[in-house]
């Protein structure tokens, strides 16, 4: 398998496709991604989660928010492994059929990590220094999840689609924050919003 766009070693490809392989495996049974995308895993969803690794700072605590089928919180792991295993990768996720897959997952690639299967709202500050969220909820609420268990110099990296621009300018009249926005590599019309200094305004 050739994917010159993902700079790991063999071994973390080969990790990855045998993580594709368990999405695969478990969404026949339970509604981990779109039946459509699943023959797209790879671009679709480990690619795009993949991309968002090397666009976080040094850290120790990562907090994925809404794991779900273990985009990007899995994939962050698996490359973790390889190129920063001082990182601690925690997974929420409030669906129970999810937290067993993620479990399962982690357990079966021998990864660190800790599935949290409560509500993001009803848990005690988190205090993540990397906090991501993917396809979770617009801005405006990821912020609010944000302010709560971000730390206080945290990072918040989160993938958006092509609407990325409106939940910007709607998230704005409720927060002050500074944001990069980088180009997705999977979609030129999507972005990942690396956001810091959160505040109400």
């Amino acid at each position: 398998m050739t994917l010159p766009d993902l700079d790991v070693s063999r071994e973390t490809l080969a990790r990855l496709q045998v993580f594709a392989d368990l999405v695969e495996k478990w969404t026949q049974k339970i509604n981990l991604v779109s039946k459509a995308s699943v023959s797209d895993l790879w671009s679709r969803h480990i690619l795009d989660s993949a991309q968002i690794f090397d666009l976080a700072p040094p850290c120790r605590s990562w907090v994925d928010l809404g794991s779900g089928g273990g985009f990007p919180a899995i994939v962050i792991a698996i490359i973790a492994t390889e190129k920063r295993p001082d990182i601690t990768v925690t997974l929420v996720e409030s669906d129970q059929r999810k937290c067993a897959f993620l479990r399962s997952a982690l357990r079966e690639m021998s990864l660190s990590g800790t599935v949290i299967s409560e509500r993001i709202e009803d848990l005690a500050p988190l205090q993540a220094e990397v906090l991501s969220a993917r396809a979770l909820a617009d801005l405006t609420t990821l912020l609010s999840f944000a302010e709560h268990h971000l730390a206080a110099k945290g990072t918040c990296i989160f993938p958006k689609g092509e609407n990325w621009r409106k939940e910007h300018d709607a998230a704005q009249q409720q927060w002050s924050y500074s944001c990069e926005a980088i180009t997705s590599n999977t979609n030129p019309a999507a972005a990942v919003l690396k956001i810091e200094d959160i505040k109400r305004v």
